[in-house]
């Protein structure tokens, strides 16, 4: 018998949706890449989801929206996988086993039963349930069991008192990565219980609400730390609380041991009186999770009154600390007694309606108010409270001694800025002096031009040392080598002796002299600014074995006519007689002699 087209299109769509929905994981019919396992009411789903769009796959559990997709539980936190064949299965002994194709087992339930018939269904209140078989219908596994970031209705924190054994939200660690993150929620064994959020080492929470929306509400510990409580408002997901809020003193223990958080719009922590910061650097930065230490051991006598027994400190407005213990007294002066007379007691606080509340070990997550809260009594030793008189005298000598220091740094900060203003004032004068002095054909450089020249008088541009300085070469901007004469401070040439050999050089124009270009005066420096010459001095030549024999007699004989010549002109022919008695080969250039 013939199939008609439209029937046959019509078979084709029911296959390919049966083959996207399931409506449960049995040991032959395993959840792929793809595949989706929808609650009979449509709210929740479960299949492999990626949250950023990487090749990371994670089995969760998310409610149906076409806008945005909210996961509330996660299978493989910790071990996404990666192969395109991965698949969620149940084993033969009613374990759920995650393949990550031919890589293995990346995650399983761990259960094991004797039996045959297992599936997998997704309830209607958003749990993955495995049951034994459809008559029964016994759950053997179940992920409420297992809460990831997210509480649902009818999911609940617990806290077994006898074992231990707690069942707590723990954050993403970002929005993108489903790995346990920093924060947990969770139960205290406190009675009564707290309310508070706290990083990764013990949480109570509020408990969820049911409504009546086609979306149900949900409490997610998010990744910064908070607790969020979301509804659908038909359109989108809004927040109707959220605790704690950012830089809040509900962070859980923010100041660490013994430290005390000062509730405000910015709120600030400090020790408990008798106590100082841990790590005094890391607290002045803000960070003051090490909290604080005692600065003076206590010496715990029981009921003595004597001046060494220990004392109680009260504070006002205190949120009780954590880690409390019930003391059976009758009023608070008996709290008092049972605290003084156990030294293993810290603190202790009285409270109508609740009674007396004692703590044996660090006091953590205590937070002050501006108005409200308990009164907190805290043991110190008695040193902390007779020392008042000592702290004054240590107050006003470190006072005296602070104005003392100031006093003095301010008289020799006066004293630098006059000598500064002196030498300035001698630096312009000195440059006047010169400026009017008559310098033909002299230049005045920048200091900044010859630091440049020189490579900031490197030491491979050094040419030689002398008792005036040292000697440079430089290289100008346009190209021009110049030998710089550094001249030392302790050469004892003061201002006048150098103005006089800069005028004196001036005026001596010889073709055998080394002709000066200029000079450069700033602050202490003071620089001469000559012709570089290429080959060196005498002294390169004569006492190289090699380089000797590059002058021969003929060439010497000229060398000698122009140290001759040279010498003439500054004894004789100068405008100005000038005695040379420094003559030796080192202040004698090949080049400028030969000519």
């Amino acid at each position: 018998m013939g199939m008609t087209p439209s029937f046959f299109a019509c078979f084709l769509l029911l296959t390919m949706f049966l083959s996207l929905s399931y409506e449960a994981i049995t040991p032959t019919s395993p959840l792929s890449i793809g595949q989706t396992l929808s609650s009979s009411n449509g709210v929740y789903e479960l299949g492999f989801f990626s949250p950023n769009n990487s090749q990371n796959q994670y089995v969760g559990i998310w409610l149906k929206d076409p806008v945005r997709r909210v996961v509330v539980w996660v299978a493989n936190r910790e071990s996404p996988v990666t192969d395109s064949t991965a698949n969620l299965t149940i084993s033969t002994n009613g374990s759920l086993l995650l393949y990550n194709g031919k890589h293995g087992v990346v995650w399983s339930t761990g259960e094991n039963f004797a039996s045959n018939e297992y599936s997998a269904t997704l309830s209607d209140d958003g749990n993955l349930m495995v049951i034994l078989d459809n008559v029964s219908r016994r759950i053997i596994w179940q992920s409420i069991d297992h809460l990831g970031d997210t509480m649902l209705p009818f999911s609940t924190l617990t806290y077994n008192l006898t074992t231990g054994e707690k069942r707590v939200l723990t954050s993403w660690k970002s929005y993108t990565d489903p790995s346990p993150g920093d924060f947990v929620g969770e139960v205290t064994p406190q009675v009564p219980p707290l309310c508070e959020a706290r990083r990764r080492i013990g949480e109570a929470v509020h408990g969820l609400k049911q409504d009546r929306n086609s979306k149900p509400p949900r409490i997610t510990t998010t990744s910064e730390g908070s607790l969020k409580i979301f509804h659908h408002n038909g359109t989108d997901w809004a927040v109707d609380y959220e605790a704690p809020l950012a830089n809040s003193c509900d962070f859980y223990d923010v100041c660490g041991p013994f430290g005390l958080c000062v509730m405000s719009p910015s709120p600030k922590c400090k020790c408990f009186k008798g106590f100082v910061p841990k790590y005094t650097e890391e607290w002045k930065r803000g960070n003051w999770t090490g909290g604080c230490v005692r600065r003076t051991v206590l010496d715990c006598q029981g009921s003595s009154t004597g001046k060494a027994a220990d004392v109680f400190h009260a504070l006002a407005n205190i949120k009780p600390p954590d880690f409390y213990i019930f003391s059976d007294t009758l009023d608070a002066e008996d709290c008092y007694q049972s605290c003084l007379q156990n030294c293993s007691c810290l603190a202790f606080a009285y409270i109508n309606g609740i009674g007396c509340l004692e703590w044996n070990q660090d006091l953590m997550d205590a937070v002050q108010f501006s108005v409200g809260g308990e009164t907190l009594s805290i043991r110190l030793a008695h040193s902390e409270f007779g020392g008042n008189k000592r702290k004054k005298t240590i107050v006003a000598t470190s006072v005296s001694l602070t104005v003392f220091v100031i006093l003095g740094f301010a008289a020799f900060g006066f004293w630098r800025c006059r000598v500064k203003h002196i030498a300035h004032i001698s630096k312009d004068a000195w440059n006047n002096d010169l400026k009017q002095q008559d310098v033909p054909g002299l230049d005045f450089f920048e200091m900044n031009t010859i630091l440049t020249a020189t490579n900031n008088y490197s030491p491979s541009n050094k040419l030689g040392q002398g008792g005036f300085g040292s000697v440079y070469k430089g290289k100008l901007q346009d190209g021009k080598e110049i030998a710089v004469k550094r001249l030392s401070s302790s050469s004892g040439q003061g201002k006048e002796e150098f103005m006089n050999e800069i005028v004196l050089i001036s005026k001596l124009q010889h073709r055998n002299l080394v002709r000066v270009l200029g000079c450069c005066i700033e602050g202490e420096e003071k620089l001469l600014i000559y012709e570089f010459m290429v080959n060196k001095s005498l002294n390169t030549f004569i006492f190289d074995s090699r380089k000797r024999l590059e002058i021969d007699w003929p060439k010497r004989f000229d060398i000698i006519q122009g140290i001759a010549r040279g010498l003439l002109y500054l004894h004789r022919d100068s405008r100005l007689r000038v005695i040379h008695r420094d003559l030796k080969v080192s202040n004698c250039y090949a080049e400028i002699l030969s000519v």
